[in-house]
């Protein structure tokens, strides 16, 4: 049985920038020097999956969204 990848992915319209983001999940997400998130677009490894989806759930302007990745043809 596979298993779907998850992504970490930025809603441009709602981030305000508050870094919490990059605190929560520094394993994939950095910021820029308007502290703006980064990030890495890779498949979440399993083991990362629910620090991925805490930082999701702290996002003061729930910006940050946790999907499943696209699937290749």
């Amino acid at each position: 049985m596979s298993r779907k990848r998850l992504t970490v992915r930025v809603n441009w319209i709602t981030c305000d920038a508050h870094g919490l983001c990059a605190e929560l999940f520094p394993e994939r997400i950095t910021l820029d020097d308007w502290g703006y998130p980064v990030v890495d677009p890779a498949p979440i490894p399993a083991e990362l999956e629910e620090h991925a989806r805490r930082a999701a759930e702290a996002c003061p302007t729930l910006a940050l969204l946790v999907e499943r990745a696209a699937q290749r043809a």
